[in-house]
């Protein structure tokens, strides 16, 4: 992954431990302007749109209650890595029903590699009960920065 020490993947800016959105695309707009906050994303609407028309491709829900939206984009400087936590589950089309964490994705048009390395590490760690239940009892940013860095970031 070409992430380095100086950018990691994610940091607890790129946290939303009370997100408040009604549904995909508030919650998407929500964590894409965390991205744009960081310096990440050069144009916030232009990652939007690349992320709904992913979406559209096909719903990225997991079991699990879990959304994972993500894209490829000329807008994205470096691969990222936004969470949000949901008291509230939102429709991802799962087939278990709402998503109550969403990671959002976010790699550069010409980043492939780190795009499918991301979320193929995301994808292994939640399947495990254990590491979801970690994310959604974590009482902080911190903390759920903290654990993805540690669970899913290769060292």
């Amino acid at each position: 992954m070409t992430t380095s020490a100086t950018t990691p993947l994610i940091t607890p800016e790129l946290v939303a431990v009370d997100l408040d959105a009604a549904d995909r695309v508030g919650v998407t707009r929500a964590l894409v302007d965390l991205l744009a906050a960081a310096g990440r994303v050069t144009d916030a609407d232009g990652f939007a749109a690349d992320v709904a028309a992913r979406e559209a491709q096909m719903a990225t829900g997991m079991p699990g209650g879990v959304g994972l939206p993500h894209a490829r984009s000329e807008h994205v400087t470096v691969p990222s890595l936004a969470v949000g936590k949901l008291a509230q589950g939102v429709e991802w089309g799962a087939p278990d029903g709402p998503a109550r964490l969403v990671f959002l994705i976010a790699a550069p048009a010409s980043g492939d590699a780190d795009h499918l390395q991301i979320l193929a590490a995301l994808a292994r760690r939640l399947v495990h009960e254990s590491f979801r239940t970690s994310l959604l009892e974590a009482p902080d940013a911190q903390t759920v920065a903290d654990i993805v860095t540690r669970e899913v970031v290769p060292s």
